[in-house]
């Protein structure tokens, strides 16, 4: 299993209405390492569901429950999207300026690669952020 991490902006869809949709296909990714990543996700990967622009900060856990496949908002065959449904959502937030203060995650691609709206998330950045979210 693989661990991944994908941004909206909650005015734009936030984790509450993924909750009440109980599913939704990860669409408008426009960016090629984005769009590679989302190529890379397989089926019961676990996904960190990160508010960005407001709030900017990690609230809850998804799961990859459809692999990559044409994007039917668009035409354009370089266009993939990935289907996703909420697991749970995190005791406790994880805001990015606590993210940031934490050594061990200096090299997280959230850190590091701040506009990429799909990222990848190693095991052991993935094990600081529950404990920081109250999960372990």
């Amino acid at each position: 299993m693989a661990y991944w991490l994908v941004k909206s902006e909650p005015s734009v869809y936030s984790w509450d209405q993924f909750v009440k949709d109980k599913q939704t296909f990860w669409n408008g990714v426009r960016n090629y390492g984005a769009r590679n990543n989302m190529k890379a996700m397989k089926k019961g990967d676990l996904v960190l569901y990160y508010h960005s622009n407001e709030g900017v900060e990690i609230v809850g856990i998804a799961k990859l429950v459809k692999e990559f496949y044409q994007d039917p908002t668009t035409e354009d065959t370089a266009w993939v999207v990935v289907d996703l449904k909420p697991v749970r959502k995190l005791k406790n937030a994880v805001p990015l300026s606590i993210i940031k203060k934490e050594k061990t995650l200096a090299n997280m691609d959230l850190v590091r690669l701040g506009r990429l709206s799909v990222q990848t998330v190693k095991e052991a950045e993935w094990e600081i952020i529950m404990q920081l979210a109250g999960e372990k």
